[in-house]
Order: structure tokens, then C-alpha cells, then sequence
């Protein structure tokens, strides 16, 4: 019997397969997806991760800033995404702490000054009046053809300003242009969400990270998906299928060859399909194991490392603060740091490098149901439950093992509650709420638990390490998979999820740009 034969064929059904495969049945291609989980959507699922609640969680990944409004139109998805009015809230080392109010500049700058830092709130607009002006120029560059790193530069048009955040380590410019610690911290979360790296290395991986988180949209805000990231999914997933997108759930991909042909295990059977072109939705290591012995997906690929637990509670209320000037809603209402003054997040830094758990773990705190109560059912919202997702940095996938795995989940959930207990009034644990099988409604994922649910390799939620949104001046960019920064070494397989040039976060930006090398003849 002949092998199917599909003019695409997408391993991974994550949001950004999804968009491809959207983007290319619109225009006429025959997609087929596969996916090995029993439902689409990878890291951007709702859950019922506590039974019997009556909430649904974004489980993995949380907010939204990348994902073009572009996309957003061209496919026609029906997403509502929310805007926080409160930016961040940062507890200090005193009663003190800094909120961020978006809606209030007068209370922030009293909030600087709270906590002994006036100077720098008017280096704090300073700043992100910069980074506007590079998210402005660079943003709209994402979903067209790569420029070159001298193109980028002049469209930039502010040479310090690229110094400052292109060229030179990111823990150098905060220094440079901020003076208390507790800010100093806050600025540079941004670069190291999710990246295992000191602030002060020249490898600028942290100012890469910091790009990303920047320039979402052209503004840099992060939004709540209304109705969780499950929405989002199931937007994408119904344009695709609208468009006439096969999608396979329970597939999971097993080899993958240079010419397009792909072998995978779905109802206890072999299968088999042919693409013209494979678009490879998941990480560039995994497509490496997938080729092969002796092959390759790119000319170098480095074994991905993930730092980062995530958390996930369900409270009976929000927890007061000792920060009694703050209420719990503002301080929840954006992003609340936790132990990450630069000071913390450098030594947090040094102890995971020398394999401990940091004693001071910095973390984030982000509570969705403030913005949208819809994820919590009628009842829960009204008596004020309210869910929190913590993500936490600095706890390298190295320490992990198959052996030690579920006593380094232990620990680290413990020391994420230690470190949050440090800046509230009261302990969180009694406000938990229950499960239907009576168990405390709490969740952790290490990145070893990442890597056995979605793939991850070493755990790192963006299939790698980041690259610039542009290419270097001498880089090939004669194919079309070149320019649009989605190609591998075989000329039939691109990467189209988050390894792709322009990948990470909930963006699209990698289904977008292959779909677009494929339609140009990639």
C-alpha cells in the first residue's frame, strides 16, 4: 500500500503548528498534523489540574505579549486578551514595596519613593521609553524576512541605545542607569525568565531574553488570554481545521527522514506519511533524535537546559501582605516578585550554578483569575477563590534525575512556598483549597516533568537558547527558509515552533515564518 502524501506534514501540534498549518490550508496545501497527546495546543492548554474545583488553569504557559495582532486578524481567531492595569508589585526588605501602577503614575512615583528609591523613577520612564522605541522598530520586523544585524541597527536609528542593549551585557545597563537594588531586580527578571545565566555574562543571553520580553506588539505588555491559554488553542485549532487542516492527536512521531517521510505509533500501530515538506514542530535536539543517528537539524545544536519550576495553587482568597499600603488585589493584579532585588537574583544565580537549590529562591507570582474570574466557576469566584501560577528561576535541569525527581519536586515546592511565606503576613498553606479526593490544591512541575509532558529537552520552555531577531551580517540568507530563520540542514525539514529564529513564548512567530518560507518555495 502507498505511503499518504500531504504537500505539508507538521510534527507537533503546539500553537505555533497550529498556525502554520492554518496559514498553509488557507492558501490552498494539503496539512496534516501530528501530535502525541490526546489533544492539541502543547505548553498552551487549559486544565482541570485540580478535580472537582471548578477552576481551569492556564497550566503551562501563562500570558501573552508576542503573538502578532497580525496573526491574530489574518487567521480570524476570536481571542480576547486582557490588559493588567497593575504592572508589577515587588516587596522589599522592610513593610515596604514597589508597585508598579500603570493606571497611577502618582502612586508609583510614591511607591519609589516608599522605598527610598526616588532617583530612579524618573530612569525607570527613561528606560522603558527606550525599550518602547526598540520594540516600535524591531516588533514589526517578526513577521517578514530576517534583516541583517547592520539593517536592524539603523532601523533602530540610536546607536547608544543598541549599545546598551544589544551589545553590551544587560547587567552593566541596569547598573548604569538604575541605583537601587530592589529596582535594579525588577528590571532584570526580564532577562532571565526561563535562562540560566548571570546578568553580567558576555554571552548576552540575558539581553536576549530581555528583547523578547520587550518588544511584544510594540509595547511589551503581557497580557491575560481571557478564558486561559486554552482559548487561544482553540482558536487556532479551529481556523486550521476550518481551513482543512487533518490534525492527528495520539500520533506521536517516531523517525523522521531527509526526504520527507515520517513514521509514527497511533492506535497500537505503526504509520506512515509523506510530505513534501516536514515542518518540524518541536525542539531542534528533538529533531536531531528523531533524524537520527549521524544526523543533524542544524550545523551546531547545543543539548537544551530549562531552569525554571512552575507552580500552580488554588487559594480559598489571596493572602495578606506585610506590606499593609498595598491590598492583596493590586499587588496580585500584575506580575509579583518575590526575592528578586539584583543582589538575590545574582546570588540565587551562583548557588544553582554550584548545584544547590538557591536558599533564597527568586520567583514570580501571576494570578489570572483577578483579571479573568471566568476560569473559576460561578461558585468559586463568588467566594472569592483565587488561583496563583508561580514561576520559579534558578533550578537548573542538571540537578534533576528519573531517581530524584519527584524528592527535588518536594524540595523545590517547599522552597517556593518558603520564599513566599517570607513576604506575606500569614502562611499560605491554610489557604488551599481541597480537591474532590480531599488533597491540598497545589502543583509543581519540575523541568524533568516538563520534559516528560511536552517534550521539552532539559526541560527549557523555548526548545533552546534564544537567537536575535535578525542575522548576522555574513549568514546565508539565499533560501527562503534562511531569511525567514526556519531552516535546518536538510532542505525538505524546517523548524517552525519556539527553536525557530524568532521562537519562544506564545507568539506563533515560528508556524508564521515557516508557513511563509513554504509558500515562498522554501
Amino acid at each position: 500500500m502507498s505511503e499518504p502524501t500531504h504537500d505539508v506534514v507538521i510534527i507537533g501540534g503546539g500553537h505555533n503548528g497550529l498556525v502554520a498549518a492554518a496559514y498553509l490550508a488557507q492558501a490552498g496545501r494539503s496539512v496534516l498534523v501530528l501530535e502525541r497527546e490526546p489533544q492539541v495546543g502543547g505548553a498552551a492548554i487549559s486544565a482541570d489540574a485540580f478535580a472537582g474545583t471548578g477552576a481551569r488553569l492556564s497550566r503551562y504557559s501563562y500570558l501573552v505579549s508576542l503573538l502578532p495582532t497580525r496573526i491574530i486578524h489574518e487567521l480570524g481567531l476570536d481571542i480576547e486578551l486582557a490588559r493588567r492595569r497593575y504592572s508589577s508589585y515587588t516587596p522589599g526588605s522592610s513593610d515596604a514595596g514597589l508597585l508598579v501602577d500603570n493606571g497611577d503614575a502618582d502612586a508609583t512615583r510614591a511607591s519609589f519613593a516608599r522605598i527610598g528609591a526616588a532617583a530612579d523613577f524618573d530612569a525607570w520612564n527613561a528606560f522603558y521609553e527606550d525599550t518602547a522605541r526598540l520594540a516600535r522598530a524591531v516588533f514589526p520586523t517578526v513577521c517578514e524576512p530576517l534583516l541583517t544585524r547592520s539593517e536592524a541597527k539603523r532601523l533602530v536609528g540610536d546607536d547608544a541605545l543598541w549599545t546598551a542593549l544589544i551589545e553590551q551585557p544587560l547587567g552593566r545597563t541596569i547598573s548604569d542607569r538604575f541605583s537601587n537594588d530592589l529596582v535594579r531586580g525588577v528590571v532584570a527578571t526580564d532577562g532571565l525568565i526561563g535562562t540560566f545565566t548571570s546578568l553580567a555574562d558576555h554571552s548576552l543571553d540575558a539581553n536576549r531574553c530581555f528583547l523578547y520580553h520587550v518588544i511584544g506588539n510594540g509595547t511589551g505588555d503581557w497580557d491575560v488570554p481571557i478564558g486561559g491559554m486554552g482559548a487561544v488553542t482553540g482558536a487556532l485549532e479551529r481556523a486550521a481545521r476550518a481551513a482543512g487542516a487533518r490534525l492527528e492527536v495520539g500520533a506521536e512521531v517516531t523517525s523522521v527522514s531527509a526526504d520527507g517521510a515520517v513514521e509514527y505509533f497511533q492506535e497500537g500501530r505503526v504509520k506512515r506519511a509523506h510530505g513534501a515538506v516536514i515542518l518540524a514542530n518541536v525542539a531542534p535536539w528533538s529533531l536531531r533524535e528523531l533524524l537520527g543517528a549521524g544526523e543533524t537539524a542544524s550545523a551546531v545544536i547545543e543539548k537544551p537546559e530549562g531552569a525554571q519550576v512552575k507552580v500552580n495553587l488554588l487559594l480559598t482568597r489571596l493572602p495578606q501582605l506585610l506590606d499593609a499600603s498595598v491590598s492583596p488585589e493590586a499587588a496580585f493584579g500584575g506580575t509579583f516578585h518575590i526575592n528578586e532585588s539584583y543582589e538575590q537574583l545574582q546570588a540565587a544565580y551562583e548557588q544553582a550554578l554550584a548545584g544547590e537549590i538557591p536558599s533564597v529562591l527568586p520567583c514570580e507570582i501571576y494570578c489570572h483569575s483577578l483579571t479573568d474570574p471566568s476560569i473559576l466557576s460561578p461558585e468559586l469566584a463568588q467566594a472569592g477563590a483565587h488561583t496563583l501560577t508561580v514561576f520559579a528561576l534558578h533550578t537548573p535541569h542538571r540537578a534533576l534525575t528519573e531517581a530524584n525527581n519527584d524528592e527535588m519536586r518536594a524540595q523545590l515546592q517547599a522552597a517556593v512556598l518558603r520564599s513566599l511565606n517570607s513576604v506575606l503576613a500569614e502562611p499560605i498553606e491554610p489557604l488551599l483549597m481541597t480537591d474532590a479526593a480531599g488533597r491540598p490544591c497545589i502543583e509543581t512541575k519540575t523541568t524533568l516533568d516538563l520534559k516528560h509532558a511536552l517534550n521539552l529537552p532539559g526541560g527549557n520552555i523555548f526548545h533552546g537558547g534564544l537567537s536575535w531577531p535578525f542575522l548576522e551580517d555574513d549568514e546565508p540568507r539565499g533560501t527562503p527558509a534562511e531569511r525567514w530563520g526556519v531552516a535546518t540542514s536538510h532542505p525538505r525539514i524546517l523548524i517552525c515552533g519556539a527553536g525557530a529564529r524568532r521562537g519562544g513564548g506564545v507568539s506563533g512567530l515560528g508556524g508564521h515564518n515557516a508557513a511563509m518560507a513554504v509558500l515562498e518555495g522554501a
